[in-house]
């Protein structure tokens, strides 16, 4: 099968393609759609936070967990949405923190593009999502193959920043090699635990202070 996805991703990734579980994921998505299923993000977007990111420009690693279900929200980029799209919550939230951590303005629109053009991997655990279905395919395999990346992006990379909001996320702190990379936790930006822990995290101006320390280029956080 052939997966449109970005060379140097395509290359880190290569093995896990003809595994198992991989043709399974590629299997029910066909079935999904010959039964009229409508999935987010489009096909062609499935894979954009790689695309927009190439393995060799990965700096910071957000990981979200599930994409947005509703029409015309997701476009491949965790707590992203395409312009034209009102922020969602969580996501209004991220902006908050953003703003009394590093004084940038709170942004009009919520496609998060610039972030990744630059090197922040927006990735989510499950890359596709049935309409008005929330996690409906978080068990057709997309977790081994997000798993995988996480793990290659801390074997085969230095000084990475992976921030892991909320327990879904923070599952993952065990692929991830702590003695070469730097690991952000806190409390989920969504409504119910923002106030737990999310506001006040400061993980924004964190990860620039620990890029500038290793002497990479830090991220441009405004919009």
């Amino acid at each position: 099968m052939d997966v449109k996805i970005e060379p140097s991703w395509k290359e880190t990734l290569k093995q896990e393609f003809t595994k198992p579980y991989f043709l399974q994921i590629v299997a029910f998505l066909k079935a999904e759609k010959m039964s009229g299923k409508t999935i987010y993000p489009p096909g062609n977007l499935i894979f954009n936070a790689f695309n927009t990111t190439p393995f060799d420009q990965v700096k910071v690693v957000l990981l979200g967990q599930d994409p947005y279900h509703g029409p015309g929200q997701a476009h491949g980029l965790s707590f992203s949405v395409s312009n034209g799209v009102p922020p969602p919550p969580s996501l209004i939230n991220i902006f908050k923190e953003l703003h009394q951590d590093t004084g940038v303005p709170i942004p009009q629109h919520g496609n998060l593009t610039h972030w990744a053009q630059q090197g922040v991997l927006l990735l989510n655990a499950s890359l596709t999502v049935r309409a008005n279905e929330p996690m409906s395919h978080s068990k057709i395999g997309w977790a081994d193959f997000t798993n995988a990346v996480i793990e290659k992006v801390s074997a085969r990379k230095e000084h990475i920043v992976f921030l892991l909001w909320g327990k879904f996320a923070q599952e993952k702190q065990s692929l991830i090699d702590e003695t070469k990379h730097l690991v952000l936790k806190a409390a989920h930006p969504s409504p119910l635990s923002a106030h737990a822990g999310f506001f006040g995290c400061r993980h924004f101006s964190k990860t620039n202070e620990y890029l500038v320390g290793n002497r990479i280029d830090p991220i441009d956080w405004k919009l």
